[in-house]
């Protein structure tokens, strides 16, 4: 038995992580611009004790709008209206590097961790989407490179900024008329390749001192980027030993880079689709997945592979290895379609059948069993060195959040592996992480 205790978050969807949840019984699509939904999902989570809820982001509509329920509101904005209605669990955004400027981008967060009293934290992409760059003025997107290229001076840029106050900057003092000491409010003066920002940032401290920074990238760039500055990693994996090599090497990354391993929290996508039994829950799984459609799974993995043309491959024939794209190639993301080549050559399904693999999780791990199935896996992958936790993606929303938060999170609990109340305030605490100082208080 471990004594580390688990980390949990939620990856809110539109109504659900499997791609045809929207089709299923129960599901609430005409709610997705409904700030209400969106109340009752966090409620669920915050009584589940969760350490975050996760809202990701993609800068553009997808391709499969006419088949599979979109149109979701932007991740900022929306938190900043949950925090009101909510008191401990975490608040994390998707924004991307590629498509704003850092001062926009730091001032945002910061104000979601004054909102929050402490719960914000930042999701970093570099937006691999290719239609998001249409949407800004681009002919085409970024390479793969030169995206976290500019995210690394972008991510540099906006730490500077958050901490261009010190804590003790304001100083309140009516008699003598003097609201802030300036000696403690610094320019950064950051000149670099890409950026050059004067500083300071318009916003005091915020409570987290930097809110939490995270990170879903898994390629050798996403790795070391990560390592570099994570402080929780969203990742894919399907089985344990690439689960457990993934761990060791951004560990390992991490401390070359001076940092203390466990201030990163490595958080495995998990989709479950539960049942009293085994057996009901692969029937759950069976009818999601009878509602799919081929056209929609078609898009989704031409998407991931920069736009190749998977219908060339007859739909209940085995896909020809040779011919598969290879993940080096793709300048989108680059890591989830290493995933997927990897289901490919292990499990040499049809095309047909790799598309209803997909369609649950993207690529993340579905795991359809009774709770105490999940529940083992989830202390099992913990135990092993592959996991500090789970970003759990329910198949349907809301009833796939709540029967996790009824039946297997009291199953962690009873084991002593997980909160029964929260100890903390804020994100930092929730996930164990030290409060920063600022390096300008440091350098004084």
């Amino acid at each position: 038995m471990t004594d580390k205790h688990i980390h949990l978050n939620v990856f809110v969807p539109t109504t659900g992580h499997h791609e045809a949840s929207w089709l299923y019984s129960g599901s609430q699509p005409e709610r997705l611009t409904d700030v209400d939904y969106y109340r009752e999902i966090a409620a669920i989570a915050e009584r589940g004790k969760f350490d975050s809820l996760f809202l990701a982001d993609q800068l553009a509509i997808g391709r499969s709008v006419k088949h599979v329920a979109q149109g979701k509101l932007e991740p900022l904005t929306l938190l900043s209206a949950l925090a009101g209605s909510t008191s401990h669990i975490g608040l994390i955004a998707t924004a991307s590097t590629t498509y704003s400027e850092p001062y926009n981008l730091a001032r945002q967060f910061a104000s979601l961790d004054h909102i929050s009293g402490g719960r914000a934290g930042w999701n970093i992409v570099t937006s691999w989407s290719a239609e998001a760059a249409g949407n800004f003025g681009l002919d085409q997107r970024n390479s793969h490179t030169d995206r976290y290229h500019r995210a690394t001076e972008y991510v540099e840029v906006v730490r500077k900024l958050w901490d261009s106050w010190e804590d003790d900057a304001r100083v309140l003092d009516r008699t003598r008329g003097i609201y802030a000491d300036t000696a403690r409010i610094h320019a950064i003066h950051h000149q670099g390749e890409t950026f050059r920002v004067r500083g300071p940032l318009d916003v005091p401290r915020s409570p987290q001192g930097n809110p939490v920074l995270v990170q879903a990238g898994s390629s050798d760039e996403g790795r070391g980027f990560a390592a570099r500055y994570a402080e929780a990693i969203f990742t894919a994996q399907q089985d344990l030993s690439e689960a457990q090599d993934f761990y060791a090497d951004v560990k390992r990354r991490a401390l070359a880079f001076g940092r203390d391993p466990e201030g990163i929290k490595i958080l495995p996508g998990l989709s479950p689709i539960l049942g009293s039994t085994d057996v009901e829950a692969r029937a759950l799984e069976e009818e999601l997945d009878d509602l799919t459609l081929p056209v929609v799974g078609l898009k989704h993995l031409s998407q991931r592979f920069d736009g190749f043309d998977f219908s060339v491959f007859p739909l209940d024939e085995r896909i020809p290895i040779e011919s598969f794209p290879r993940p080096e190639t793709v300048q989108g993301a680059q890591s989830r379609s290493q995933v997927i080549l990897n289901i490919v050559e292990r499990e040499k399904p049809t095309l047909r059948q790799l598309l209803r693999r997909l369609a649950g999780g993207r690529g993340h791990k579905v795991l359809a069993g009774t709770p105490k199935a999940v529940a083992d896996h989830i202390q099992f992958w913990v135990e092993q060195r592959a996991a500090d936790g789970f970003n759990i993606m329910p198949a349907f929303m809301p009833g796939g959040l709540s029967a996790f938060v009824d039946e297997v999170v009291p199953i962690l609990q009873a084991r002593g592996l997980f909160r029964r109340d929260y100890t903390g305030r804020t994100l930092r605490e929730h996930y164990g992480l030290t409060r920063p100082e600022s390096r300008y208080a440091r350098s004084a």
